[in-house]
């Protein structure tokens, strides 16, 4: 699980997804969830983009969460 200590500077304050400084750039979660990640070109790193507001989005998120290689995807439950 991605740990909250190590995220991102553009990071804003999230309720439930978080993306962590350990993310590769496999582009998953980008795939996944197109609406909810984005890429960030300069520092090489996809971020949460906005969180998800549809069960849809909910499922895709989880989807992506679950099949990170590198676990940098967290839930904060909330």
């Amino acid at each position: 699980m991605a740990d909250v200590a190590n995220k991102y500077p553009e990071k804003r304050r999230r309720k439930v997804l978080r993306r962590m400084t350990n993310a590769s750039t496999c582009d998953l979660c980008r795939e996944t969830a197109p609406a909810n990640f984005r890429r960030n070109d300069d520092g090489g790193h996809s971020y949460v983009y906005k969180q998800p507001t549809s069960p849809e989005e909910e499922a895709l998120c989880k989807e992506a969460m679950e099949g990170c290689p590198v676990e940098a995807i967290g839930n904060d439950g909330a």
